[in-house]
């Protein structure tokens, strides 16, 4: 394990343990350690009919009154990074800095989930990040079905236009929405899901703003995001 990868690791609160012999060298990062190394990154940007549907939707999102939480919003919260990204990470719902910001996973749960991207090797604007809904319920209250079914079209259209090689589900609410279940995240979490009539490869971990009040979670966190990227590796394009 690199002096880098333990740093990521230890920017999430995982300690790492490890033995080195008498006159071992520091190892430094090789070239295919991080993800994005072996990752494509010349995959195309997009056409530019798929530019004016992206925009489209934006508009959509932006107008959208099928629910009452367009009364209560500040902004809507539509979805920030690469469009044609490998990796979809999807939360619950946007909270108050999501809300003032217009960007989904700021904060403290950001900054942790940004950290944890960076241990299996991306960087947060190599991912798209969305949320199940588009709008803040008010005062973070969990997202009515009613208004998880409103938006959830938006969040497919999202899906088709990414075509993710991976999707990652953050949070017991987002993760039981996308497999319409009822189990708890501790029986959702350690396994890949097919999602859609693609079967894109869907795995479940735990919220950061949960890992934040629950340190000892990010352990098991950890081998989630490790699934994540074997998955990214084998499914390589």
């Amino acid at each position: 394990m690199s002096s880098l990868r333990e740093r990521y690791l230890a920017e999430i609160g995982i300690p790492v343990w490890r033995r080195r012999g008498p006159g071992e060298p520091e190892p430094v990062p090789s070239s295919g350690e991080a993800l994005s190394d072996v990752t494509s990154t010349t995959r195309a940007v997009g056409s530019s009919t798929d530019s004016t549907r992206w925009e489209e939707l934006a508009n959509a999102v932006r107008g959208c009154t099928l629910c009452d939480l367009h009364r209560t919003r500040t902004q809507t919260v539509f979805g920030v990074g690469r469009r044609d990204a490998d990796l979809l990470v999807i939360g619950e719902a946007p909270g108050a800095d999501e809300d003032r910001q217009g960007e989904p996973f700021v904060g403290r749960a950001g900054q942790l989930l940004n950290a944890m991207l960076r241990a299996i090797g991306l960087a947060r604007n190599e991912v798209y990040i969305a949320n199940i809904l588009k709008c803040r319920p008010p005062n973070n209250r969990d997202p009515a079905p009613s208004e998880a079914a409103a938006c959830t079209p938006y969040l497919t259209r999202q899906i088709d236009l990414i075509r993710p090689r991976v999707m990652l589900a953050v949070g017991r609410i987002a993760a039981q929405w996308l497999l319409q279940s009822d189990a708890p995240i501790g029986r959702l979490r350690g396994r890949a899901f097919e999602y859609g009539e693609s079967g894109v490869p869907l795995i479940v971990t735990y919220h950061p703003a949960y890992l934040l009040r629950s340190p000892l979670a990010k352990a098991t966190a950890w081998t989630d995001l490790c699934m994540v990227k074997d998955l990214l590796m084998k499914n390589e394009r």
